[in-house]
This record gives C-alpha cells, structure tokens and sequence, in this order.
C-alpha cells in the first residue's frame, strides 16, 4: 500500500493552482474536466510519486471543517523544506502571510502560512 494522491479542499480551483504553483513551487500534473470542477493535481518539482488534489469544495460540511481548522490555527496539511529560514523569506517577498514565523519544536522547525484558499498550510525542516 502506498499514498498516491492525498489533497487540499480549496475555494477555488484556479487560485489554488496560480499560488500551488506559482508561489509555493508545484508543478500541475492532472487537468480533467469533471462538469464544473476539474481532477486538478500538482506534484513537487523533485517528485511526482505523490499528487496533491486541489479538492473544491463542493460538500457543505469541508466548509465548515476548512473554517474550524483556520479559526482554531490547525494547519490543513504540512510540506517538508530543506531550508525554512530561506523559504519564508521567498514566500514573504511574494506576500504571502504567515501565522507562525519559523519556530523550533523539539527535532524539527516549523512555520505555518496562509494558501489563500482558505487554508492553513505547515512546513516543517527536519
């Protein structure tokens, strides 16, 4: 058994994919045209083995989880980074917001920011 797609709910697809891939460094792998969303994933540029879905959120109930998530500060998900310090640095001249600034926590360093989809989003430098 292995992961092979694992996803992010966002508020729109198109928006998602701009920051997924032009901010955070993705690459778009899958555009399907499913009706009125689309299967839309997009892979890290050092490995395509695992696809992030850019999931729309369609079911009232994701609303509410994706809210509670962001109000309570829970981040949705978590990407790894070999340099944290440089990588916010990148992202905050791009403006992006950042909740937690890197903060060390026990082995590893972490800092949480904004998608602009509704998200909180963790990256974590082991």
């Amino acid at each position: 058994m292995k992961i092979k797609v694992t996803s992010v709910m966002v508020d729109d697809q198109q928006k998602a994919l701009k920051f997924y891939t032009e901010i955070l460094g993705f690459v778009k792998k899958k555009d399907i045209p499913m009706g009125e969303y689309s299967w839309l994933t997009v892979v890290s540029s050092e490995s395509d083995e695992v696809e992030l879905l850019l999931e729309p959120m369609a079911f009232a109930p994701a609303k509410t989880f994706q809210k509670a998530l962001f109000d309570a500060g829970i981040p949705l998900t978590a990407f790894f980074v070999d340099d944290i310090e440089k990588e916010c640095e990148r992202m905050q001249n791009l403006g992006v917001k950042f909740k937690t600034l890197p903060t060390k926590m026990g082995p590893v360093t972490i800092a949480v920011f904004e998608d602009t989809c509704g998200n909180l989003i963790q990256i974590v430098q082991e």
